[in-house]
């Protein structure tokens, strides 16, 4: 999700198009009867996670590929107190969770799951709070804060991209091209060698590390003008909206090569719609974009779990189940759209909180940590 630039250059599009990205998520994650959320583009909108692992894999790309000799615990100290502060906390808040519905069933409340079973089960919070439950097939891959699946992929993969630039430098661009591809392949089969998580995740990000250095080699060659790239820009955004709206076959492989493209466009800043994601609002939502992504499910969870209570208070349908899946339903089309924007705007505002009170904080402690090495005489680490 969120990662560190260098202050020579800030993709200050791309970063927004982080947070707009990030909302979508949430909304396919919603299910209310009748609204937008029901809309094709929306319910493929989980795809943009595969746009977070290539914009991840550009910016590491940009940030440290370049760098021979990496510091290895520089970065390791900045990945995690990046990440793991808020993922730990959400941990915890799923775990009080299914406490709070243990004790609801005993009053005959059914949520979908019993309490502390499937991907809720006991044996798979230390696999979460390690971040490994999405790499192996002994693991419930989506378990407790489902969204966190692909920051427990990020964050392996992160240690991988080090490795590779630190061991292998000059074969670093060969090796990222065999990693997505070999990744591909992988998808392709069915994930017979990784798990799905693992696939998506390792074939997105190094193919964006890949389309950082065509990146880097057009824009030193080519300056481009501001309506040329008025109209790449709307094209491109046109085509991925087209392409999560279509029922294509080889749509996920065809959106990564869409994303890694989208992202060069929009790496250049230079068109109509860079010059709006420049806006206030859209920075701001970049800003909160892993706090958006990390809580929302959470907030989820208590609009989904208020319905429940309302529906046998009230005795009216207000979360039905169709399909195995639970919807929101009010019985007014109108009034459902206003309950996603509702859901939306609580996501926001909680993401804001968790962004200054817990993501912030972790990364201070994190530089402090750097402090510390500097007094002590030892090399810096990177925030």
């Amino acid at each position: 999700m969120r990662d560190d630039h260098k202050e020579s250059q800030r993709f200050h599009a791309l970063d927004s198009f982080r947070g707009i990205c990030a909302l979508a998520v949430v909304v396919f994650h919603m299910h209310v009867l009748g609204a937008f959320s029901e809309q094709p583009f929306f319910r493929s909108a989980d795809l943009f996670v595969d746009y977070f692992f290539v914009l991840s894999g550009f910016v590491f790309s940009y940030s440290y590929g370049q760098q021979q000799g990496l510091e290895i615990k520089r970065f390791l100290v900045s990945r995690t107190f990046r990440l793991f502060p808020l993922h730990l906390l959400m941990l915890v808040v799923f775990v009080v969770f299914e406490i709070a519905k243990l004790q609801a069933a005993k009053k005959g409340f059914v949520f979908n799951n019993e309490p502390f079973t499937g991907e809720y089960a006991y044996s798979q919070i230390l696999p979460n709070a390690l971040l490994v439950q999405s790499w192996t097939t002994l693991t419930e891959n989506y378990s407790f804060n489902y969204p966190s699946w692909s920051i427990s992929i990020e964050y392996y993969m992160y240690l991988l991209f080090a490795l590779i630039v630190l061991l292998a430098f000059r074969a670093r661009y060969l090796l990222w091209a065999v990693v997505s591809v070999v990744a591909f392949m992988d998808l392709l089969m069915g994930s017979a060698f990784f798990t799905l998580p693992a696939a998506k995740g390792l074939s997105c990000f190094f193919a964006g590390a890949l389309a950082y250095l065509l990146y880097h080699k057009l824009s030193k060659a080519w300056v481009p003008g501001y309506r040329l790239m008025s109209v790449v820009e709307l094209v491109s955004v046109a085509l991925v909206v087209a392409l999560l709206s279509s029922n294509l076959e080889a749509r996920s492989l065809m959106c990564t090569l869409l994303f890694c493209v989208t992202v060069i466009v929009f790496a250049f800043d230079k068109g109509l719609l860079s010059q709006c994601l420049g806006n206030r609002l859209f920075g701001f939502l970049g800003k909160l974009s892993y706090s958006i992504y990390m809580t929302h499910a959470a907030v989820l969870f208590c609009f989904v779990s208020l319905f429940i209570v309302a529906q046998k208070f009230l005795g009216r349908p207000l979360a039905p189940t169709i399909s195995g899946t639970r919807f929101l339903d009010s019985g007014s089309v109108s009034v459902n759209n206003m309950i996603v924007c509702a859901v939306i705007v609580c996501v926001v505002l909680v993401s804001a909180l968790t962004y200054k009170y817990v993501e912030l904080p972790g990364q201070k402690f994190g530089r402090s940590l750097l402090g510390a090495s500097r007094v002590s005489g030892k090399r810096p680490v990177s925030s």
